[in-house]
């Protein structure tokens, strides 16, 4: 658990020192720094969505996922939780207006990729931390461009890291050595699905805001969906 706490307190510390410097950016700035992590973003999303060998196990379980996902409306989920700790901590309005996209926006992309997962398996299987303390800088690095352009949400979204990544961590170690090679290339993939999604929204191309936590239980589907091709052969 020591790389999930080293990954916690990096984004803690970048967002901090964004959002200390934030004031003396300027807005016309702030929003090219937006547009280029919405670059990056996508880079990561596709760098791991293309390393699929199963492109039917992505397809399905993006497709039953995301119903899922609307069912439990975790995205309502996500922006409520984002709503109440801003209530609880800011005031409303003003430069804090952006607190709740910088939360959902920060926890989904400091939690879902290959990285967080192939470094949490590496973690709680072999006690390998050197992929989460490699995450963790470039976690640093963009929770300050982060931290700069959206303010205080991308702190909160800190918790979250804390949270999903220590529960995969110790989730791994205990279902680890039953999990295959293809189930955790096709749950990175599914992630890098994810993270395009997201990427779409940083850079404001689709008319509506793509809801991608509503598509996060598709991370996991491929962990049924071998077993279930293996028992009908």
């Amino acid at each position: 658990m020591i790389a999930v706490f080293v990954n916690t307190i990096a984004v803690l510390a970048g967002s901090l020192i964004g959002i200390l410097f934030r004031n003396r950016l300027r807005e016309s700035l702030r929003s090219a720094v937006m547009k280029a992590l919405g670059l990056c973003t996508l880079l990561i999303g596709v760098s791991s969505a293309i390393a699929t060998k199963e492109l039917l196990c992505v397809i399905l379980c993006m497709v039953l996922g995301t119903v899922l996902g609307e069912v439990l409306r975790i995205d309502d989920g996500l922006e409520h939780a984002g709503d109440y700790i801003k209530g609880k901590l800011l005031r409303s309005g003003g430069e804090n207006s952006r607190f709740t996209d910088g939360f959902v926006s920060s926890c989904i992309l400091f939690c879902i990729g290959s990285m967080t997962i192939m470094g949490s398996l590496e973690a709680g299987i072999r006690h390998n931390y050197s992929i989460i303390f490699a995450k963790s800088l470039m976690d640093f690095m963009s929770s300050m461009a982060f931290g700069a352009a959206m303010g205080f949400g991308v702190t909160c979204s800190a918790l979250f890291v804390l949270v999903f990544q220590g529960a995969l961590t110790l989730l791994a170690g205990v279902i680890g050595p039953a999990l295959s090679e293809a189930a955790v290339t096709e749950m990175s993939a599914v992630g890098g699905v994810i993270l395009i999604g997201m990427a779409l929204n940083l850079l404001e191309l689709p008319k509506e805001r793509i809801r991608v936590s509503n598509m996060l239980p598709a991370i996991f589907l491929p962990l049924l969906y071998f077993p279930i091709v293996g028992l009908f052969g």
